[in-house]
């Protein structure tokens, strides 16, 4: 066990509709073909892991300049950032009592426009940046092709970074914190074991959106499965985490766990 800290970052909010959350989530019928959908707000999050071996940044948000032309229009209706504005990841570190400086390691779970948006910041340093090399690669093909996944934004990602390539399904580069591969949602997510002195905690990233996700295993929605065989191979991956581990384990983006989480563990 570490005895590190976690600090959440609230990095603002997007506007979507829930069946991107979940599958099937508003679906018509005879007598009703066309029922309102669900519209809601979802959080988006960082993290902040100050362990023994260096100050790790877990994910970066969306760009601050999501809603004024970085993000495509598609992509801007589908999920709105209607607060990205006011969440620079520069300010979001020093409300927790962090400067830019002061991160010794990036870590991304994938390289979606919400997760990947504050890259910016570390261009041109030495700071190494954590990814899987599945991820890197289908990014990169989604960004420069009409293939892939739509949901990658090639300016979020491609800066002159210090690109350190996870290999594996497991790798440990820190003590008692593990990177786990969970392909499903893209085929490099990453999540994030952590042994705490108060308990081991699973970041499964937007491989699991939300409760529903994990607890009613209902797949991710609309077209942001890049495999549903994966999708449930990881899902089963973690639910076997949490038994052996007796794990807290920790979604991607929902609304009332993220409420629950602030500000941390270990602070």
């Amino acid at each position: 066990m570490v005895d590190a800290s976690i600090h959440v970052l609230d990095r603002g909010s997007l506007d979507v509709d829930m069946n991107y959350m979940m599958e099937g989530h508003v679906l018509g019928t005879h007598d009703e073909p066309n029922p309102d959908i669900d519209y809601g707000e979802i959080p988006v999050w960082s993290l902040v892991i100050d362990h023994p071996e260096g100050t790790i940044l877990w994910d970066t948000g969306s760009h601050h300049d999501a809603l004024e032309g970085h993000w495509p229009e598609g992509l801007l209706q589908a999920f709105y950032p209607y607060d990205a504005h006011e969440h620079r990841l520069d300010d979001d570190l020093n409300e927790a009592g962090f400067e830019i400086d002061d991160i010794d390691y990036v870590f991304q779970t994938h390289l979606h426009l919400d997760h990947a948006g504050g890259l910016e910041f570390f261009d041109g340093t030495d700071v190494p940046v954590f990814v899987h090399e599945k991820e890197l690669k289908y990014a990169y093909y989604s960004a420069k092709t009409e293939e892939g996944s739509g949901a990658y934004i090639l300016e979020d990602f491609d800066h002159d970074l210090n690109w350190h390539v996870l290999h594996r399904d497991r790798e440990r580069h820190f003590a008692d914190i593990e990177f786990v591969r969970f392909p499903g949602h893209t085929p490099g997510l990453t999540g994030t074991m952590i042994h705490l002195d108060e308990g081991t905690l699973v970041f499964t990233g937007d491989q699991v959106y939300m409760a529903d996700n994990f607890e009613a295993e209902i797949p991710l929605g609309a077209n942001l499965l890049w495999g549903k065989t994966e999708w449930f191979d990881s899902l089963r991956r973690i639910q076997e985490l949490e038994r052996r581990q007796d794990a807290e384990i920790v979604y991607g983006h929902d609304p009332e766990q993220f409420e629950a989480m602030q500000p941390g563990w270990g602070l």
